[in-house]
């Protein structure tokens, strides 16, 4: 069994800053890429950013030059610094990461719990 718990959402105004942590648990062999997806009300799930284990990143373009993606791969964690954040960044944000574990060479797909981000004044 892997676990991801995710951590550190909350109510923020508008230009304010949050941080997410995401750690993973268990059975992990290794992880190649981890990322931040968000869901608003009425939309769909989208990729917010995501990075690899030798620290390649990739952002939307939303939230390109205000939020950073990064990851302690000792600790398989993953970060997202969340800068001049706008109510339209109002979501459930979901960490995500492709997992292999001991005693197996293929991927198995985890999701975090979610925690809620609201940017509002």
């Amino acid at each position: 069994q892997v676990q991801l718990v995710e951590s550190g959402g909350g109510l923020v105004q508008p230009g304010g800053s949050l941080r997410l942590s995401c750690a993973a648990s268990g059975s992990i062999r290794s992880i190649n890429t981890m990322g931040w997806y968000r869901q608003a009300p009425g939309k769909q799930r989208e990729l917010v950013a995501a990075i690899t284990s030798d620290g390649s990143t990739n952002y939307a373009d939303s939230v390109k030059g205000r939020f950073t993606i990064s990851r302690d791969n000792a600790k398989n964690t993953v970060y997202l610094q969340m800068s001049s954040l706008k109510p339209d960044d109002t979501a459930v944000y979901y960490c995500n990461a492709p997992v292999i574990r001991y005693g197996s060479s293929s991927t198995s797909i985890y999701w975090g719990q979610g925690t809620q981000v609201t940017v509002s004044s």
